[in-house]
């Protein structure tokens, strides 16, 4: 008997259908030889520094760097009885293998492995690799498991990604907050996309508008354009040189321009165009299509190819023809389809581009949600623009002379809408309005050399230059796709900040810490965010650097690094910037005032190293994250009938103790005099105890 271990529930559902594991039992499916259960996303996570010392649980200077000799995991709360479960089918007798099913991905392999070495199971493991959740894909790929061995390398770059998040994450947020005095959340992604934003932002801040002015002349049909000039009086010389007076054509080029069809989408120009044509977030993106993927309705989410494998031909072909046949756009559609413009074996990686499945035939299209149903039409779309014909026009520049002056006018005319006919069509069946509009293209007369217009009118058109525009989700993917791409080696097969898989995760990240906002379609840093950009140094927010960690990571993925050196090179960093950073820079101290609406802090969080402030019920961490907060009504003060005031919050944020006079005992009736001591041990509530120095512990 195998037991199959899929990601999630629904995924194992569609598994068990197939392989006739009808038999639901508390966590699992049984049937026809097979187990089949899941995961519940990740189930086991690096544990928090702490668990490596007592030490830790507070953020100090001096414990720093944090270097795990042996890494530590723990299990979330809410997810102990599913790994109990999964270690339990993993040792039973009758389990002769397992089945990894998790989603076929870096991420995937870490969430099944960690889980089979947790449970210390020996037992053969297999792997499922499928692009696609239709039953004939589940068939194929049960027919042809491979060795889980094959697939070591990709674990060992997921752990490597993990372990280095980890160092980073931990290592540089404590360091800045305690150098600042404010939680400053560092990511060794995060960082340098944020850095993005901010250096835009500066940019836009930065930019100082010039005017322009252009000399034009009005030639009946059309208008020719002169130079563009920073002096106005230049542009009124011309025009008066040029109004009245008589123009010649003094040159026609014609030339025939071709615009191939688009590529297949890979997930990243999905997100950017369901964000420019939908304003989608990318997170909203891949939720609509990872659901999509687990209704057999498209193909595996998370990939970074636009091509499909060459033996894909004939299932493109048969999907192409009915998409042409019923959907609304598919009239746009001239000739047989070019599947060889979309088929290359040797330019997929992990899996090919995303694609509708067959199942969209047998889906009644309106019964979806409207997010999922645009971006299932969005792919069908763009698979037919692909597989279509070349758009072809005729370009035409015109040179015309009018009292010493050049003026250039262009046009062009269409000679074949190829591919953008279904692209048109598919644009206008969008209900709603969206904010791309293509220029309509200029068909000029036609022009002979020698040709003569008389009289023309000059005019001037004046205009201003316009500063770099903020991000959107559309085009911060695309930077971070190209991030450090100049720098790095034509052959690095990843470049950029993250992974198609993790790209829409770190943006709402940056959102949720507070440290970007959306403003419509835009990302716009806050003062937070900026603010920690300034003080970090270029090496925790250089793109390139971590365009670099995304590639070796690909280098450990394919035996090329072992595992060890690339994580050397992050504990060295680590080690660099614990050195190099011991206090605080003085210019940028102003910039995180230990103050919030008027309220001075009382200290600094003994967790998380953010402020802690005083309401009417107690002292709280300023760190919404963080539940560290000393009760004004704390039972054991009142008890000793004392309570925790501002001045003993203070004390105990400070030095993690106070002597206190006169603590009153239940059993004697009488006072003491005693050092308080506070005990966090990260718990819901802050524990205390008592110690009597000498002295001090004389009864009264």
């Amino acid at each position: 008997m195998k037991l199959v271990v899929a990601e999630k529930p629904s995924v194992a559902m569609a598994l068990a259908s197939v392989l006739g594991a009808d038999d639901k039992k508390d966590g699992y499916l049984e049937g026809n030889g097979y187990l089949v259960s899941w995961c519940l996303g990740h189930l086991l996570e690096l544990a928090q520094p702490e668990e490596y010392g007592e030490q830790y649980a507070r953020w100090n200077y001096g414990d720093l760097p944090i270097l795990p000799e042996t890494w530590k995991y723990q299990v979330p709360q809410e997810k102990k009885k599913q790994i109990s479960l999964l270690c339990r089918l993993m040792k039973e007798k009758r389990v002769e293998s397992v089945v990894c099913a998790t989603d076929a991905g870096r991420e995937g392999e870490l969430i099944f492995r960690l889980v089979y070495e947790y449970a210390q199971c020996k037992k053969p493991m297999e792997r499922l690799w499928i692009s696609s959740m239709e039953d004939a894909a589940i068939r194929e790929g049960f027919a042809h498991l491979r060795p889980g061995r094959d697939y070591d390398r990709l674990y060992d770059a997921a752990v490597c990604r993990a372990e280095a998040d980890w160092l980073i994450g931990i290592n540089a947020t404590r360091l800045f907050s305690v150098l600042y005095g404010t939680t400053l959340n560092v990511g060794r992604v995060m960082t340098p996309t944020l850095a993005l934003l901010v250096r835009r932002e500066t940019e836009i801040r930065d930019f100082i508008s010039s005017p322009y002015y252009v000399p034009e002349i009005d030639c009946g049909d059309f208008t020719a354009v002169g130079e563009k000039m920073t002096e106005k009086k230049d542009a009124e010389k011309i025009c008066g040189e040029c109004n009245g007076k008589s123009a010649v054509v003094l040159e026609v080029d014609k030339q025939m321009k071709t615009i191939q069809p688009p590529r297949l989408y890979d997930l990243t120009t999905l997100q950017r165009e369901c964000n420019r044509i939908y304003g989608y977030t990318a997170q909203q993106t891949l939720d609509y299509l990872q659901s999509l993927y687990e209704k057999k309705l498209a193909t595996y989410p998370r990939t970074d190819s636009q091509f499909l494998t060459d033996d894909m031909q004939d299932t493109a072909e048969e999907l192409v023809h009915w998409m042409r046949e019923h959907l609304p756009f598919g009239s746009g559609c001239q000739g047989e389809p070019e599947l060889g413009r979309v088929t290359d074996s040797q330019k997929v990686t992990d899996h090919h581009a995303i694609i509708p499945t067959m199942e969209i035939a047998r889906q009644e299209l309106s019964e979806l949600p409207s997010g999922e149903k645009n971006v299932l039409l969005l792919i069908a779309m763009r698979m037919l623009c692909a597989t279509g014909k070349a758009h072809c026009y005729e370009a035409v520049r015109v040179e015309i002379g009018c009292a010493g002056h050049t003026f250039t006018a262009k046009g062009k005319s269409v000679l074949r809408e190829g591919w953008k006919e279904t692209e048109r069509l598919f644009r206008n069946s969008l209900r709603q309005k969206t904010e791309e509009k293509e220029k309509e293209d200029t068909t000029l007369p036609e022009l002979l050399k020698g040709q003569l217009f008389e009289p023309v009118e000059a005019r001037i058109r004046e205009g201003k230059t316009s500063p770099p525009k903020h991000y959107t989700e559309d085009s911060l993917l695309a930077a971070m796709e190209t991030a450090g791409v100049t720098d790095m080696p034509e052959d690095a097969e990843r470049r950029g900040l993250g992974t198609p898989a993790t790209r829409a995760a770190i943006l709402e990240k940056l959102v949720s810490a507070g440290f970007v906002e959306r403003k419509k379609k835009q990302l716009v840093p806050t003062e937070k965010g900026t603010n920690l950009i300034t003080v970090l140094p270029e090496e925790i927010k250089s793109p390139l650097l971590t365009a670099e960690w995304e590639a070796r990571l690909k280098e450990v993925e394919h035996g090329e690094m072992a595992p060890e050196e690339f994580i050397k090179g992050i504990a060295e960093m680590s080690r660099y910037l614990v050195e190099t950073h011991n206090a605080p820079e003085e210019e940028f101290a102003e910039l995180f005032p230990n103050t919030k609406n008027g309220r001075e802090a009382v200290g600094t969080c003994p967790r998380c190293g953010a402020p802690v402030y005083e309401n009417k019920k107690g002292f709280f961490c300023d760190n919404r994250e963080c539940t560290f907060t000393l009760w004004k009504e704390n039972r054991f003060f009142s008890e000793k009938k004392k309570r925790i005031t501002r001045s003993v919050a203070a004390a105990l944020l400070k030095e993690g103790r106070i002597f206190l006079p006169g603590l009153y005992s239940k059993k004697t009736g009488r006072t003491y005099d005693a050092d308080v001591v506070m005990e966090d041990t990260g718990d819901k509530y802050v524990n205390f105890r008592l110690e009597f120095p000498e002295k001090k512990g004389r009864r009264k």
